[in-house]
C-alpha cells in the first residue's frame, strides 16, 4: 500500500512540474506575440524550442510512470479513474507544446510586418484566452474544481466564435480589393472544415502509436520513424 500511494504521488508532483512548464511556455507566447514585432526574436524562438522538448520528455515519462503504477499496484476504481484522467491530460498536454510551436514558425513566415503589426492585438487576445482556459483546466484537475472544468467546457465555444470574429476583424483592417476580401471570408469558413479533418488524420496516428507500443512495448512518439 505504501509503495502504491508513493508512486501516486510521484506522478502528481511529476504533474504539477509538467503543469508549470506548461504554464511558462503559454505565457511565453503571449509575451511574444504583445510586444507586435516580427520577425521574432532568435533567441525567444530558442526558449520556445527548448521548453517544447522537456514537455516532451515529461510527457513519456510520466505516461510510463502510469501504466506501471497500473500495473504493478492495481489501484482501485478512483485512483484508476484520476490516473487515466491524468494520462490523458499529460497527452493533450504535449499536443498543446507542439502547437505553440507551430503558431511561432507560422508568425515568423508572415511577411508583412506592418499588417502583423496592426493585427498582433487581434492573435493576443486569442492567445491570452485559449492560455487561461489551459490554465483553469490544469488547475480543475489538480484542486479537484468541478466548475472550473464545466467552465473551460463552456468556453470552448466561446474561443471558437472569436476565432472567427477576429479574423473577420483581421480581414477587414486588410487593404484588399472587395472581391478579395469576400473571398477570404468565405475561406473562413472551409478553413474551419479542413482544420477539423485534420485533428481527425492527427488522432489516427496516434492510434497508430498507440497500436506499435500495443505490439511492441515501444514507445515512437517524438521519434523519426523514417529511420526505421
Amino acid at each position: 500500500m505504501i509503495q502504491k500511494e508513493k508512486a501516486i504521488k510521484e506522478i502528481q508532483d511529476s504533474f504539477k512540474d509538467y503543469s508549470d512548464l506548461m504554464i511558462r511556455q503559454l505565457n511565453e507566447l503571449e509575451n511574444m506575440i504583445q510586444s507586435g514585432a516580427n520577425p521574432l526574436l532568435d533567441k525567444n524562438i530558442k526558449n520556445i524550442e527548448e521548453v517544447e522538448k522537456q514537455l516532451n520528455k515529461y510527457e513519456v515519462k510520466i505516461s510510463e510512470k502510469i501504466i506501471s503504477t497500473i500495473v504493478l499496484y492495481h489501484p482501485v476504481a478512483s485512483e484508476l479513474r484520476s490516473l487515466m484522467a491524468c494520462y490523458r491530460i499529460v497527452i493533450t498536454m504535449e499536443r498543446i507544446g507542439d502547437l505553440v510551436k507551430d503558431v511561432v514558425y507560422f508568425v515568423r513566415k508572415i511577411e508583412d510586418t506592418q499588417l502583423y503589426g496592426e493585427l498582433s492585438d487581434v492573435i493576443y487576445t486569442m492567445v491570452t484566452s485559449s492560455s487561461g482556459m489551459v490554465q483553469k483546466a490544469l488547475l480543475s484537475y489538480i484542486n479537484h474544481d468541478r466548475d472550473s472544468a464545466i467552465w473551460t467546457i463552456k468556453n470552448d465555444e466561446v474561443i471558437d466564435d472569436m476565432n472567427k470574429k477576429l479574423m473577420k476583424k483581421g480581414i477587414k483592417k486588410a487593404k484588399l480589393h472587395d472581391e478579395a476580401r469576400q473571398a477570404l471570408l468565405h475561406l473562413i469558413d472551409f478553413k474551419s472544415v479542413i482544420s477539423k479533418i485534420e485533428r481527425i488524420a492527427d488522432h489516427a496516428g496516434h492510434i497508430a502509436e498507440a497500436s506499435i507500443f500495443a505490439q511492441e512495448g515501444r514507445d515512437i512518439r517524438h521519434q523519426n520513424i523514417d529511420k526505421e
